[in-house]
């Protein structure tokens, strides 16, 4: 999938859709960071899988959390800007480290059947779905995710009033 605007859609949609029980911007501003190290691997021409690390269900896990126990300090002035944007915002730690843990993964689930790079049950050295979905089809669901998340954004919006 090229870079993380694609993956904007699903996670939106996602979230949005199940937004009493998840944390909308931490499930979508994990998706962000999961793409950073692929990010400094090409910007610093570095010597190391595009892919690493960051792309496995563990490590992509453990950045999940750390974003939650970063933001969760931070979530009175996230409540006000999601207000702002018409949508309300309830959120618990709880709700907070299983939407790190569970949109950085669902990143990985979208990636992982692209790239030979990928290896998502790390320490095994195996990609079990790479090829198992063709590339079209999760480019093609991703931009298609942005319909569904937009018609979301507007019911929520408009409820919230």
């Amino acid at each position: 999938m090229p870079f993380t605007p694609l993956h904007f859609g699903p996670h939106a949609c996602v979230s949005l859709a199940l937004h009493r029980y998840c944390d909308v911007p931490l499930f979508i501003g994990v998706n962000i960071a999961i793409d950073i190290e692929p990010l400094l691997v090409m910007v610093f021409n570095l010597n190391s899988p595009l892919h690493g690390l960051s792309h496995t269900l563990l490590f992509g896990g453990i950045i999940g959390l750390l974003l939650a126990a970063a933001a969760y300090p931070l979530r009175h002035r996230i409540q006000k800007a999601m207000r702002n944007l018409g949508l309300p915002h309830s959120p618990t730690f709880a709700k907070m480290a299983l939407s790190g843990v569970t949109g950085a993964w669902l990143h990985i689930f979208f990636d992982a059947p692209l790239y030979h790079d990928i290896k998502p049950l790390y320490p095994l050295e195996t990609n079990p779905l790479l090829g198992l979905v063709p590339s079209g089809a999760i480019t093609g669901l991703s931009a298609a995710c942005f319909v569904p998340a937009m018609l979301f954004y507007a019911y929520r919006a408009r409820r919230a009033d």
